[in-house]
């Protein structure tokens, strides 16, 4: 280092602020140039890890691709602050260590998260290439809570690095604990409300849910620490604090075993002879249906005398729950016990009234 100071002294002559902005020149250029080389580097291997089958080593370097030329850029230019400071006794000097040191937390801390978030996104395409069924819900609760982690930690490493006591620090927040949490009940409850989602799982990401206690019914797009974001069938947002889910029922139909056809169908009191012939029929048909479950509870028999029309209860579940097929294929039972009906020669009824009327009066009689 001295020979370098040497012969960066007779290049300038021995005027000692010129050769103090040479080095700086020097080691800022290095900086730049070992910066620029870092990220070809990175970006070399960004491609080959995207062509490999194991997708860890893609997320690692992809988190490193930014915060480590910034960490490059932070310890060159600390070390020409260094320089300077040799030369100039300045106040303002005194701030490189801390500064210094707050920025290598920081970087860091940036890698592990974007790290956090990339093995995060890494897992769920796993599964997904797998064709495993993908638990979005657990793997975004601990993603959130690594992540949680790392900035809590950096920020106690942080407040160490700068000389403040953690003990203390720790023995604040314990006492100032009780006034925040009065002063942001509503936002713990929500807290502690996402929680007992992510815990309990009544439902996950990609559900369809509905409460008969709110109007709350639609797609589950995103589960957060104070808000759930629901797409209605509408195709609007809707945003439901976490503490909701701790006061009502919600009824998860995306959990559905089956589908259920319920339907009560009326023929006219005129083909009452009909009508058994009719029931055991439209059993018959149900119990060989390709669609129609047989291991579920299955009800054709004669249900009520209507007002107009002999009611048929028709009870019985779907193979599937996907909410399209299922109606493709009620429109088809349904045609199918139209032509039941029809080929007994019955019809099916519609509200109808009969007038009876009076004899008119004779003439005499008046």
């Amino acid at each position: 280092m001295q020979e370098l100071d040497s012969w960066l002294g007779r290049l300038t002559g021995g005027d000692a602020t010129l050769t103090l902005a040479l080095q700086v020149f020097l080691v800022v250029s290095l900086v730049a140039v070992g910066n620029f080389l870092l990220r070809r580097l990175l970006d070399r291997l960004a491609a080959r890890t995207a062509h490999t089958a194991n997708p860890w080593d893609e997320a690692l370097v992809n988190a490193a691709r930014r915060p480590l030329p910034l960490l490059a850029w932070i310890v060159g230019l600390s070390f020409a602050a260094r320089i300077v400071q040799g030369e100039a006794d300045a106040a303002l000097f005194d701030a490189i260590d801390p500064l210094r040191t707050i920025g290598v937390i920081a970087s860091l801390t940036w890698f592990l998260v974007r790290l956090i978030g990339n093995m995060q996104a890494a897992v769920l395409q796993r599964q997904l290439d797998r064709g495993e069924s993908i638990d979005r819900t657990t793997v975004d609760a601990i993603g959130k809570l690594l992540r949680v982690s790392v900035l809590i930690t950096a920020v106690l490493v942080g407040l160490q690095s700068l000389g403040f006591s953690i003990s203390g620090v720790l023995a604040f927040g314990g006492i100032g604990g009780i006034a925040v949490g009065f002063a942001a009940k509503d936002l713990l409850a929500n807290f502690f409300g996402g929680l007992m989602v992510y815990l309990d799982r009544p439902f996950t990401v990609g559900d369809w849910i509905r409460s008969p206690d709110k109007e709350i019914e639609g797609t589950v797009e995103d589960i957060g620490w104070r808000l759930t974001r629901i797409r209605t069938f509408d195709k609007r947002p809707l945003y439901v604090p976490n503490s909701i889910f701790t006061q009502i029922t919600v009824e998860n139909p995306s959990r559905m075993s089956h589908r259920r056809i319920m339907e009560r169908i009326g023929v006219r009191y005129d083909d009452m002879a009909a009508v058994e012939g009719i029931v055991a029929d439209i059993r018959e048909m149900l119990r060989g249906h390709p669609e129609i479950e047989p291991s579920q509870t299955t009800i054709v028999n004669l249900d009520a005398f209507g007002a107009s029309s002999v009611d048929i209860l028709i009870y019985t579940f779907t193979r599937t729950t996907v909410w399209v097929d299922y109606h493709a294929i009620k429109q088809d039972v349904l045609l199918r016990i139209a032509n039941i009906i029809a080929t007994h020669g019955a019809e099916i009824a519609f509200p109808t009234r009969t007038l009876h009327l009076l004899p008119e009066a004779s003439p005499a009689a008046v």
